[in-house]
């Protein structure tokens, strides 16, 4: 290469050496004037630096690798994603986090798929060290809302709740409005709402009232110690029978729990479906009471009895 540009410019040089005896006339890149031979020198070498066919020749496998790699990856990144979507359908989560998470992961596989084929033509420790120290320090700033943002990751996977169930955590019950990644909204059942963080509910006891399809109602009725207590259960137990919210099986129970100082308490384990719970509950205590008055059957109030000595 550099022969060629000498036969090129041979006739050039031949001149200006002529005209130009006792002065350097060309400018070099650092703008200090050199003679001709020296010039040509100079335009050889860059023309060496330049030299983008041959590197691009040199290149051609790696650039190839390359290529394989990015196709590669983004496929795998298609087929990883949707993978995790039907294995989340199966364990019927909740269908909100689907684009979430097949976003976050897709996105993570086609970085890292990126970075490896860069990886091949650059060095990139320096770069991810300093991604990896800026993102140290982004996490230790933001500890608290990466720890809830785990915790609404868990509880959309684990799925202890869903929304419209009636739970009862960190010492709030009531109804599931909405399950989001850094909180979980909760309405109490006087129409509060209440936002509780999702690491506090993920690090506390969770009692989950809509989670099965039946729930027990326990009935407390205090009656006389003068009243019949066999006639007193079969009172209860009719109004049971009769009301259509109440499940027959298993069949309502009734029996005498504890003696008090004034009453003797009796206990009814009533079954019924979970929607009908405050309805059964509400229900029971009015009709028992109509029902006691009915037969006779009374419900003391906290009696004293004083004995004067004469």
């Amino acid at each position: 290469m550099q022969n060629f540009f000498r036969f090129l410019t041979a006739d050039t040089t031949e001149a200006v050496t002529d005209a130009t005896t006792t002065s350097n006339i060309f400018l070099d890149e650092s703008g200090q004037f050199v003679d001709a031979s020296q010039a040509v020198d100079n335009v050889v070498s860059w023309w060496e630096k330049l030299d983008l066919v041959n590197k691009v020749i040199e290149k051609l496998p790696t650039l190839v690798i390359a290529v394989v790699i990015l196709v590669a990856g983004f496929l795998a990144a298609k087929l990883v994603s949707n993978l995790l979507v039907k294995a989340m359908k199966a364990k019927n989560v909740d269908p909100t986090v689907y684009n979430f998470i097949r976003r976050i992961v897709s996105a993570f596989i086609k970085i890292f798929v990126v970075m490896t084929a860069v990886s091949m033509f650059f060095d990139l420790s320096s770069f991810v060290a300093a991604i990896g120290g800026a993102g140290l320090a982004a996490g230790l700033g933001l500890q608290a809302s990466v720890s809830q943002f785990a915790s609404g990751i868990q509880i959309l996977l684990n799925r202890p709740f869903k929304t419209g169930d009636f739970v009862e955590v960190n010492g709030v019950s009531g109804s599931v409005a909405d399950i989001r990644f850094m909180d979980t909204v909760i309405i109490t059942a006087d129409n509060k709402r209440v936002i509780i963080p999702n690491s506090h509910i993920t690090s506390n006891h969770i009692i989950n009232y809509s989670a099965e399809d039946k729930r027990l109602v326990n009935l407390i009725y205090s009656i006389s110690y003068s009243d019949d207590i066999h006639r007193a259960k079969n009172v209860i137990l009719g109004v049971a029978e009769r009301s259509e919210l109440i499940l027959k099986d298993p069949e309502p129970k009734v029996y005498v729990d504890s003696h008090q100082a004034s009453s003797i308490n009796l206990v009814a384990k009533i079954w019924c479906n979970v929607a009908d719970y405050w309805d059964v509950y509400f229900m029971m205590q009015e009709k028992v009471k109509l029902a006691f008055d009915e037969n006779g059957i009374s419900i003391p109030f906290n009696q004293l009895d004083v004995h004067i000595h004469q």
